[in-house]
């Protein structure tokens, strides 16, 4: 992996790793896209630049992180079901992370849900923004759906959110705050397989980590700032429309015979 195409898939995780429009689904079609070879090291680095994600949200909202001990409970109690099957499923998530196919069904599926979303779940006047035990062990229950690679983390968790009567606002705020221990959690623990696998850590792909974290760092402030503000004003529908013409893209092209080759 280049510098160059480092900086790339950064920059694919900065924008999409907040955008209900799944961040691993875009960045294994940007690799396959730009011909990078599939090897162990570049299956970890788009899994630890997440770490400079994880530091938007918390340099964001740092008042947020300063509140009770109540607060990290709940985030605890979010992030249970996730860390449980993404052990029990480790294998077969991997799997899936190779195939393009699958993450083009997954974005068509998940932008249609996304196209009636507000119309089904969101009535910003009945919301009801307290966050309980309850509540965020079901968008807890969300976000292994997201595990399916081109489903989106976000989209998941903020349509979790909304299922609970949040508003929108709130909703993608908690997804936010629900991606810290997530993000982290599988950032370590690929650093860790990756090592554990016989690997090792030169200068080189230091310097790719550090770069790729730096650039997801600061694209993925600008991408929460302006989420944020158009979802509450707009909604999901053209994050919905964006993912069908997406994935229809990648699936005329395999059935043209141009298939995509996967990372």
């Amino acid at each position: 992996m280049t510098i160059v195409e480092a900086v790339v898939l950064a920059v694919v995780e900065g924008i999409t790793e907040y955008l209900p429009i799944s961040s691993t689904g875009h960045m294994i079609i940007v690799s396959s896209l730009m011909g990078i070879a599939s090897d162990d090291f570049v299956k970890m680095f788009t899994v630890a630049i997440q770490f400079g994600a994880i530091l938007s949200v918390i340099v964001l909202y740092w008042k947020k992180f300063l509140q009770s001990f109540d607060f990290y409970l709940k985030l605890l109690v979010a992030f249970i079901p996730a860390a449980l099957f993404g052990k029990l499923f480790d294998d077969q998530i991997d799997a899936l992370l190779e195939n393009v196919i699958a993450v083009a069904i997954a974005l068509l599926a998940g932008g249609v849900v996304l196209l009636f979303i507000d119309r089904w779940l969101n009535d910003e006047r009945d919301s009801n923004d307290e966050l309980t035990y309850g509540k965020v062990l079901r968008i807890g229950f969300f976000q292994v759906i997201a595990m399916i690679p081109g489903i989106s983390r976000s989209a998941a968790t903020i349509i979790g959110g909304l299922t609970q009567k949040l508003s929108r606002k709130a909703a993608a705020e908690f997804s936010f705050f629900l991606a810290v221990p997530t993000m982290f959690a599988a950032t370590v623990y690929k650093m860790y397989k990756f090592i554990d696998q016989g690997n090792s850590i030169g200068s080189e792909q230091i310097t790719l980590l550090f770069i790729g974290n730096i650039v997801a760092f600061i694209v993925a402030m600008i991408a929460i700032k302006g989420f944020i503000a158009y979802l509450t004003k707009h909604g999901f529908r053209i994050f919905g429309w964006y993912r069908i013409a997406l994935a229809l893209i990648i699936l005329i092209r395999y059935f043209l015979h141009y298939p995509m080759q996967v990372i």
